[in-house]
């Protein structure tokens, strides 16, 4: 029981924290004049944020690009990171052509 408590609390703060740079992101936004106002950046100089209408591109490039550096990047909506799947599927393939 403790195990499902200790997940819970982990769960409510990683909401918390997304709540709260989510509302940060919109701030900054909202304090930028209207005309530079972008709606994607980074909140706190690291977590990325982007609050423009997703595009399948958009999706493309930072869900599935396995000519990409990165594992990890900007999410294609909202606050935080992504997986980049089809660079994982890049890496693999390359490690098992090795054997």
């Amino acid at each position: 029981m403790a195990g499902k408590t200790k997940r819970g609390g982990i769960r409510r703060l990683v909401t918390l924290a997304s709540i709260v740079l989510s509302g940060v992101a919109v701030v900054k936004e909202l304090r930028t004049p209207a005309d530079q106002r972008t709606w994607n950046g980074k909140v706190v100089a690291v977590v990325p944020y982007d609050f423009r209408r997703p595009t399948l591109a958009r999706a493309k490039e930072r869900m599935w690009n396995p000519d990409s550096s990165t594992i990890v990047g900007p999410r294609v909506f909202g606050v935080g990171w992504t997986v980049n799947v089809g660079r994982l599927f890049a890496l693999g393939r390359q490690r098992l052509a090795k054997k």
